[in-house]
């Protein structure tokens, strides 16, 4: 599918928001008054910054209330009212850490069920796609969420715990690209199925494409990107997003070493996010001739 820039970077920044915020909901780090604004401000510059930039792939973006009314039906419509229910309690939650010294564990932990509950109905927005075969996995809400979580530990300074869920996070990397290399291929959908044509073992072949033009299909759910491309790609997400942060971490206590596995961990994980979009074979590519299944 076409990699947009704007969806990339709301996967990448709400992910890692809801994840720094997950960990204060529970009290991790403990921190009041101006140390705990600090963490929250970062949060939900984060968390607020990448649901802000998911609006800009709407075809109408002045619309995006309207998808506060399909709660029912649609998981889009669920992570917009998990997010903004994290988001108020996580917020009275910091209220009361910042002007009053007070942690109200019970609010705390609901808002950090809350927050992950948003990264997962954003992970099923995709992994409930059965055209994406490469996402229709539960692998693709582990992914979400074990990289939120690892993410947010590092923001969160828990390195104890950054340093068992960032390789736990890459595993799962690993197995999501493994898994979904041969999706499309073990998915059945082909040209004939589609078609209804595939009748005593015939081969059923398009005669001339579609249109000689472009259309909305083909830009929004089909883009072909070259295996060593994507094969480098996968190196440098798992280089920078878990290995690098993984050997600083292990270093004596640096704030620039800190701030230096931060970064790195960042532009690792926009790699993988762009490689999600980038690899994802919809199925509707096949009858255009874009894919063999």
């Amino acid at each position: 599918m076409h990699p947009a820039p704007s969806v990339i970077v709301f996967t990448t920044l709400s992910g890692l928001g809801f994840g720094l915020l997950a960990w204060l909901g529970i009290g991790m780090p403990v921190v009041t008054g101006w140390s705990a604004f600090a963490f929250f401000a970062v949060a939900y510059l984060l968390a607020v910054g990448g649901l802000i930039s998911s609006t800009f792939h709407l075809g109408h973006p002045e619309r995006a209330l309207k998808a506060f009314t399909q709660w029912r039906s649609s998981w889009l419509s669920r992570e917009a009212w998990a997010a903004v229910l994290a988001l108020v309690v996580m917020g009275l939650y910091g209220a009361g850490l910042v002007f009053f010294g007070q942690r109200w564990s019970a609010l705390g932990w609901i808002g950090a069920a809350l927050s992950l509950g948003t990264v997962y109905t954003t992970s099923m927005i995709y992994g409930q796609m059965k055209t994406v075969p490469r996402w229709k996995t539960p692998l693709t809400s582990a992914l979400y969420l074990t990289l939120s979580l690892a993410g947010g530990a590092l923001l969160a300074g828990q390195v104890s715990f950054a340093l068992i869920l960032l390789p736990v996070a890459a595993v799962v990397q690993v197995l999501w690209w493994k898994r979904g290399d041969t999706a499309l291929e073990q998915s059945g959908s082909t040209l004939a199925s589609a078609t209804g044509l595939a009748r005593d073992g015939a081969v059923v072949r398009a005669f001339e494409p579609p249109h000689t033009g472009t259309n909305y299909l083909l830009r929004e759910f089909v883009h072909v990107i070259g295996r060593k491309h994507a094969r480098k790609l996968r190196l440098i997400a798992l280089g920078l997003g878990f290995v690098l942060p993984v050997v600083l971490l292990l270093l004596p206590f640096s704030h620039v070493f800190g701030l230096v596995a931060v970064l790195s961990h960042v532009i690792g994980i926009a790699a993988s996010r762009w490689l999600f979009f980038a690899e994802a074979e919809h199925v509707v590519g096949i009858y255009y001739g874009k894919r063999a299944a």
